[in-house]
């Protein structure tokens, strides 16, 4: 589950940025050319900063102590990567606002890029992957729609729910999750709007299309990462 982000922007912006030497968001634009039409793509691959590993990143902050983001009644292990987390609920519920707090270091040290590309390729996003799927299973969209509009904050509305649901009532609150996911729901939805609003900049009332499927030809196929990566590596093998 790990994370790509692309948009058009326009050749403008893209002389502009160079004028003001943002050298650091430049890299990330790619010269496309379809059907004799240049376009300016900005891609840029977040390869570390998928729902799983955002988990082992949020659970190292808090490390041994009990964690606000796990639902209370919660104690196990994390393996990820080849390393086992110790994923412990505090003594009470678990808390939006201190998990919010510990997701927003979790997030910091990511690189300048993460506020996106700029331009208005930035006012129209579709999210795909994780981000349809935990909004589903917390029921603020219908899974059996291909794509749905949502705000920001809906993201952070979520959690508010289940970050006070408890373990042993979560699966009856909550029957779409899998089990192996329940304990971690708070920590996900919480990690999903601080990555939106912290990480790309985004105004929580903003409006994205959230994407399970995309219509291709006569047919309805999946929306996900590789499509980033389709676009990444004809530009780094030429």
């Amino acid at each position: 589950m790990d994370l790509f982000k692309w948009h058009m922007i326009s050749e403008r912006w893209m002389l502009q940025s160079l004028q003001d030497y943002q050298t650091e968001r430049i890299r990330y634009v790619k010269e496309m050319y379809l059907k004799g039409a240049k376009y300016c793509l900005y891609v840029h691959s977040y390869l570390h900063y998928g729902l799983l590993a955002a988990r082992a990143d949020i659970l190292k902050v808090v490390k041994d102590s009990g964690n606000p983001c796990i639902l209370a009644g919660y104690h196990g292990p994390y393996n990820y990567g080849g390393e086992s987390y110790n994923a412990s609920a505090s003594p009470s519920v678990s808390s939006i606002k201190d998990c919010r707090r510990v997701a927003f270091k979790a997030l910091k040290g990511m690189d300048p890029g993460m506020a996106g590309g700029g331009g208005d390729g930035q006012k129209n996003l579709f999210v795909a992957s994780f981000f349809f799927d935990r909004a589903a299973e917390a029921g603020f969209v219908d899974p059996n729609l291909p794509v749905a509009k949502v705000h920001t904050v809906d993201f952070e509305d979520a959690p508010k729910r289940a970050c006070e649901t408890r373990l042993e009532d979560a699966k009856s609150a909550y029957p779409s999750v899998d089990e192996d996911n329940l304990p971690y729901l708070c920590m996900d939805l919480v990690f999903q709007f601080t990555l939106l609003v912290d990480g790309f900049a985004l105004d929580p009332w903003q409006d994205i299309t959230l994407v399970k499927k995309v219509q291709y030809r006569n047919a309805l196929v999946e929306a996900a990462w590789p499509l980033g990566s389709a676009i990444l590596c004809p530009r780094q093998h030429t």
